[in-house]
Order: C-alpha cells, then structure tokens, then sequence
C-alpha cells in the first residue's frame, strides 16, 4: 500500500490509548528490517530518517557537515528502500523526517518522498519558533504531508541537536502553539535526553504530557504529544558491547516502565534511535570474534579497523563507510556484506520487535485508516 501521513495513525493511538514507536533508519537494511518485524507483529509502522541520516544516506560519510544537496540524494534513497519493501506491506507505514533543521531540509524530505516531517524550531524564541513552523506546515499540509514541531528543549546530543539542559514544555503554550501553527504532533520536554547518556533512575514529568492533554480536549484541538530522546538503552546490551571490548560508560536509558507510563498521560508517539545502534554495533563486534577471518576481508575488514579505533562509539554510522553502496542502495557483493547486513537486521529486529510489544502497538495496524497524501490534502483543506 502507499505510504500513509503521520495523522491518520496518531488519530488512532488516541483513539485506542496505545503507544507508537517511531524508529531512526540510517541504511536500506535498517529500513528493511523494521518493516519486516512491524508486519510480523501487525504493527503500524513510523520510520523516521534524520535530517543528517538523510545526508549519510546521500553518500556523505562526515554527515554532520552535509549539504542540502547530500540531503535532498539522501532522503530519496530512504523513501525508494521503505517504498520498495512496504509497497506490498499490508500495515500503514509512515516516512517521518526527524529533527528538520531548517525548511529547506523539510521542502527536501518531502520532494524525495517523505509523508512526514518534523521542523526543529526548539532552540528559537517561541514567535519565531511558531512562524517557522508555520511556514512549514502551509508547505507541507498542501502536499498532504503531516507536520510536527517541538517546544521545550531536551539536554543530551544527537546529530546536531544538542543541548547541556533541559527546559520543560509550558503546557498553555503548547496549546498556544497548536493553535497557531496548526501543527499535527508536537515534541514536549518533560525528562527525556537524546543520547545514550540519560542519568539513572530518570523521573519523567508526566503531568505536563497530562495537563497539555486535557487543555487540548477542553478546546477542541487535535494533537499528537511526542516523546523524543526515549531509548532505553538495554543495560545487557551495553555490558555485551563493553566485554567484546568496547568502552561505554555512563550509558543509561529511560525505563520502560516510565515509558509506558506517559502514555495513557498522553504520551502517543516515543522515538527510538540509541538502541538501534547499540544492538547493531554489538552485533557487528561478535561477527569478528566469531569469524576473525573476516578482519582481513576486503570487503568488511575496513569496518572492524573502525570498531577497534573506535571503542568508545556506538553508532553505526561511523563503522558503515566501508561498504556504503550496500548502505544506501541495499546492494550485497559478497558474503561477508551480506554478513554484515545480517547484523544490522538483527539489531533492529531485536530492539523494534521488543518495543512494539511494550509500548502497545503490536496487532494495531487495522485500526489505523489508510489515507493517502492526495485524501489527506483535501481533509487538510478542511481544518
């Protein structure tokens, strides 16, 4: 089936008081595996692409410094990989940009196929923040494409969003801004951290997600609240990274049991990143122990010289160069590639697989409507 917006399937998570995962791709195999493992659990399905993933995915291996243009190549090879294995899917699936820097790199997401996307006017001051969005959300909505924006600022690092601390969402302003920019989802800050360094015991301040809940329904305004900066980061994957001879520390994730707890606050959509690329790294680092004859392999040897420069690091992306055609084209040479691809889709199925479980979304798909971007336009037009 077509690719679905972000509305229709965050109506039916408040409709039905569930949780949906929205997971981070940052390879065609990625996007492979996720929608392999939402189909087996009949789970609708949100696949996010980063702003910078889509500069990774365009080629650029130093993806913090890449280009619009590196964007605009990027984002149509996640939308041509989620396209070639959804297209017969029979769940929603939705193609979300994640943490947009700017609204060009929205305009790029959506020209390259995206039916979401998310614009990052956090670090403005709220009237800029709103006429940002704004703009964003005219451009997109006359494409049929959903729109999230975020208000409040999460501590943590990733790609190139960062900040040293938090500052927690006004709920009356979060309405404020709902009604103003007329924006689908809005990403709140109430404890979460981006990054694989959350702090122990994390709290979350789930009364704001209840309190901007209930305002909404007072005034009759539909949105969708998001979780950012959610992973959980799995303790035992991250002892599994260090006894292989990795070097993490101070590596912990907000408990699922605060996680399921946000969401009948009103809690509807939890990204999900950092544990993805931990099962993945892990996965990779037991492939050498296993098979150490493949250190030497000319086709992945590169990526296992990456892993052991680079103990300290757990994201993918640094340890993928090696084999980037495979990254952004799905292409497999070899077995040793294919090897490798099967790491990275075990990695995402063991994490999404758990996830969609626990937050709730496993069965859910035929709850959702199935609106294409052409539908959704003219009910855009409407509101």
């Amino acid at each position: 089936m077509p690719l679905i917006p972000l509305r229709p399937l965050m109506e039916a998570t408040i409709k039905y008081g569930f949780g949906q995962g929205a997971f981070n791709v940052n390879a065609v195999a990625q996007a492979k595996a996720a929608i392999e493992v939402h189909e087996m659990f009949r789970s609708p399905a949100i696949l996010q692409g980063a702003d910078l993933a889509n500069g990774f995915m365009g080629g650029r291996t130093d993806f913090m410094n890449a280009t619009l243009e590196d964007k605009k190549i990027g984002a149509k090879n996640i939308a041509d990989a989620v396209k070639k294995y959804g297209a017969d899917s029979d769940i929603p699936i939705v193609l979300h940009l994640d943490h947009g820097r700017d609204f060009d790199s929205c305009v790029a997401a959506i020209e390259g196929g995206y039916t979401s996307v998310m614009i990052d006017g956090s670090s403005l001051p709220f009237d800029e923040n709103v006429d940002l969005t704004r703009e964003v959300v005219k451009y997109a909505h006359a494409r049929g494409v959903s729109v999230e924006g975020e208000l409040g600022v999460l501590a943590g690092v990733e790609d190139h969003v960062f900040s040293a601390s938090s500052t927690y969402t006004n709920p009356l302003k979060a309405v404020e801004f709902f009604r103003k920019t007329g924006v689908d989802a809005l990403a709140i800050s109430y404890g979460t951290m981006h990054g694989a360094s959350k702090g122990k015991d994390v709290k979350l301040r789930k009364e704001i997600a209840t309190a901007i809940r209930e305002c909404l329904s007072h005034e009759g305004i539909f949105g969708a609240l998001v979780s950012h900066g959610s992973s959980t980061v799995p303790k035992y994957i991250v002892d599994e990274i260090n006894a292989l001879g990795g070097e993490l520390t101070n590596a912990y994730g907000i408990s699922i049991e605060e996680l399921q707890a946000a969401i009948p606050c009103g809690i509807n959509k939890i990204n999900v990143d950092t544990d993805i690329r931990l099962a993945v790294t892990r996965n990779m680092k037991e492939l050498f122990v296993k098979y150490p004859e493949l250190r030497t392999s000319a086709s992945i040897g590169g990526i296992y010289e990456l892993l052991e420069a680079k103990k300290s690091q757990f994201d993918p992306r640094v340890f993928l160069p090696p084999i980037m055609d495979t990254v952004m084209k799905g292409t497999i040479p070899d077995d040793d590639v294919a090897a490798i691809v099967n790491c990275v889709e075990r990695g995402v199925k063991e994490v999404v697989g758990t996830l969609i479980v626990q937050f709730g979304s496993f069965g859910k798909a035929p709850l959702v409507e199935q609106v294409t971007l052409e539908e959704m336009i003219e009910r855009y037009k409407k509101n």
